[in-house]
């Protein structure tokens, strides 16, 4: 194996380094973690636990990756910390393992932005491509579907999922479901409609109507939003709606939204 350790980092018996892995000054890596080929690791990084780390991930100075869950039910079981491929972790971020009560698993996909300062809680579910910037707080077991950003010094509640394409805007403070393709903001968070920005960037034309159109029917209607969401369910040839109407029939906190006039 080839690789570049500081020679004040301690790398305890055990642990796994790929090859090409580069650690940093004043790190410390204990016996259980593996780290994947082509990782790079600044200075004073804690990395614990069962964790396993993918390849090429950049992980910058002062994180603290797989210390123990911050819940006081953790009884010292081994859970684990799971991160892809490709992710950038910067300054300060924590990320915790999983629980019992969550399925002894927090999991990372590939190719995230984790801005510094963010916090990401036990057994939390982050897809891939997603955007947390700074301060950024996620509470236990809050699941991301992919693509999903979310504005600076925001914070998640437990158990709250954000669905693809999602966006939650700086500084709020989300209690309850956001659907894919949707975005909101405020403290107390509500849908403030379509992310159109991100659905340009992926989605076509025809693709971004047939969501403008369901959008209008599920939040801007007075039919009951579960009603709605079935009826487009058993109408829509789009997939896009298809995934939307799901959604919000399987979600369990409910859709933070505020009816407008009917158009």
């Amino acid at each position: 194996m080839i690789h570049n350790i500081h020679p004040s980092s301690i790398i305890e018996e055990g642990a796994v380094i790929g090859d090409n892995v580069k650690i940093g000054p004043f790190c410390h890596i204990t016996k259980k973690v593996f780290i994947g080929n082509g990782t790079t690791i600044a200075s004073h990084v804690l990395i614990t636990g069962e964790t396993h780390i993918g390849e090429n991930n950049q992980i910058f100075a002062h994180s603290a990756i797989g210390t123990i869950p911050q819940d006081l039910k953790y009884k010292g079981e081994e859970v684990q910390l799971i991160i892809g491929n490709e992710n950038i972790i910067r300054e300060f971020a924590q990320i915790n393992p999983g629980t019992e009560g969550g399925g002894r698993i927090t999991r990372i996909g590939n190719r995230n932005l984790l801005m510094g300062y963010v916090h990401v809680g036990h057994d939390v579910h982050i897809g891939n491509q997603c955007i947390l910037a700074n301060g950024t707080t996620l509470a236990g077991h809050v699941e991301l579907g992919n693509h999903v950003v979310i504005g600076g010094l925001s914070a998640i509640h437990q158990f709250v999922k954000l669905g693809d394409y999602a966006m939650l805007a700086g500084a709020s403070a989300l209690a309850q479901d956001i659907p894919p393709f949707c975005m909101a903001e405020g403290n107390r968070a509500t849908l403030r409609g379509l992310n159109l920005t991100g659905l340009r960037r992926n989605i076509d034309r025809n693709g971004i109507d047939a969501l403008k159109a369901a959008y209008r029917e599920l939040f801007e209607k007075g039919k009951p939003l579960q009603e709605s969401a079935q009826q487009l369910l058993t109408e829509t040839h789009s997939d896009h709606v298809k995934q939307l109407s799901e959604f919000i029939k399987n979600s369990k906190r409910g859709i933070p939204f505020t009816r407008r006039a009917n158009v």
